[in-house]
């Protein structure tokens, strides 16, 4: 008992290393009665490193940056996606634009413009190599990066991306742990984010760049804090040019710069001009950012590449596979082409509700709002990848909501899919995964009373 009360925080850190080491380096997603146990067993480890009153802040931000450390010479094992990354970046580097040319195209005329192209097209896919390139221009940058450091080796590739990443991590941990200070809210709620296994798994891991991300939109809101909304505009531009997804939090903006008014109190102020002005500089930056990739062809091929998340791809998807059995039913075939219009315009709609017929004029209050705002896009998306759910969580911190911890918890149950070969989702896994999360949020919002924001 003795021995057990003065090591009881080594060994979760212990277990912690055996099992991300196991996980990085003798696991493949194939295997996924191995995923799940090593999984759950690695949040288990962070619940009880996290809940630890002895562990300081510092030591606490030691254990994650050497958790993050373990997967720097770990090829990604859930996802090929980092093969696409790789080629874009090193088409860049030949003087070539990523989002005019396709590598199916360059593969089937027995062209080579980069190294490994063979390679590189075997492992991102053929459904990945046939569609134009969907990655913003700040994304292509650290592609180009990791080219310009590694130009002939996937392996070296994969290790810059990977540091790219881990500085974007530090990042986060810096400023969200500087806003919740602002926040008055305890500065330990950054871990929820930064050790957290699927965090680290996914982005450290498996080479999504969200963090880059979110670097960008946590720097930004610190400063929308601090009152330089200039700098918050340029940063979250910046954090749109990573990914698309921010584009989502703009109307929410509206009431931090006008206040809790109507529209025609609004339109007497001087406050609408400052707002209009920080969406001005949001768009320019982008279309700056675009400039160098720009010729007639750029606006169809991305907005093409983009459409396809909507109209084309099926992947853990909650209310709209509901919505595709009823087209099944009634009208005897897939209605994704309908329902993906669909399902934006309900977005748009909540969001306007939020943006009109919610208080969002404190910090806390524009978080939540932008949780709950993408959190409604996401239940209703044909596609929900799980790294698509690091956003939920960074943004949970800041408020009173934990539904997104659980959903890193419980999202591993979508790679069942890749069990079966070739891959075929268990529609019982995906309303196992969604049950837990709904039943959850329903928790948070009626049983715990609640209010959002």
């Amino acid at each position: 008992m003795y021995f057990f009360k003065k090591y009881k925080n080594i060994l979760p850190l212990f277990l912690s290393i055996v099992l991300y080491v196991l996980f990085a380096y003798f696991t493949e997603r194939v295997e996924f009665n191995k995923l799940v146990f090593l999984w759950f067993s690695l949040f288990g480890c962070f619940y009880w490193l996290i809940k630890s009153t002895q562990i300081s802040f510092t030591t606490l931000v030691i254990i994650s940056v050497i958790f993050r450390l373990i997967f720097l010479f770990a090829t990604p094992n859930l996802s090929q996606d980092f093969y696409r990354f790789i080629w874009d970046g090193r088409i860049l580097l030949e003087g070539l634009n990523p989002y005019l040319s396709l590598p199916q195209t360059f593969i089937q005329q027995g062209l080579k413009p980069i190294a490994e192209a063979s390679t590189l097209y075997q492992g991102m896919g053929v459904l990945n190599g046939s569609h134009y390139t969907n990655y913003p221009p700040l994304n292509q940058l650290c592609f180009l990066i990791a080219a310009i450091f590694s130009s002939k080796s996937i392996f070296g590739s994969v290790i810059v991306l990977r540091v790219l990443i881990i500085l974007a991590d530090i990042g986060i941990l810096y400023f969200g742990k500087k806003l919740l200070e602002k926040l008055q809210l305890p500065v330990k709620n950054i871990f929820l984010y930064i050790l957290n296994p699927f965090i680290i798994i996914e982005m450290t891991g498996n080479l999504h760049f969200e963090p880059v991300m979110l670097f960008f939109l946590i720097f930004g809101m610190y400063k929308l804090y601090q009152q330089k909304w200039i700098w918050a505009a340029i940063l979250i531009a910046c954090s749109v040019s990573v990914k698309l997804i921010p584009l989502l939090f703009l109307p929410l903006f509206f009431q931090w710069f006008v206040g809790h008014k109507n529209i025609l109190q609004v339109l007497k102020t001087n406050e609408v001009w400052k707002l209009i002005s920080f969406y001005a500089i949001i768009f320019i930056t982008n279309i700056l950012l675009f400039l160098p990739f720009y010729s007639q062809e750029l606006i169809a091929n991305y907005t093409g590449s983009v459409g396809l998340w909507f109209k084309n791809f099926e992947f853990n998807a909650s209310f709209y596979y509901f919505f595709r059995e009823l087209g099944y039913l009634f009208r005897g075939y897939n209605e994704i082409a309908i329902i993906g219009k669909i399902t934006p315009v309900l977005t748009i709609g909540f969001l306007c509700i939020l943006t009109f017929f919610r208080k969002n004029t404190s910090l806390q209050q524009l978080c939540t709002a932008m949780l709950f705002g993408l959190c409604f896009y996401y239940f209703t998306a044909t596609t929900v990848h799980p790294w698509y759910v690091a956003t939920p969580i960074i943004l949970s911190i800041f408020t009173k909501y934990r539904f997104p911890i659980v959903w890193s918890i419980v999202v591993i149950l979508s790679y069942q899919a890749y069990a079966n070969i070739p891959w075929q989702e268990n529609l019982w896994f995906v309303t196992l995964e969604y049950l837990v999360v709904f039943s959850y949020l329903i928790y948070e919002i009626k049983i715990k009373s609640t209010k959002i924001r």
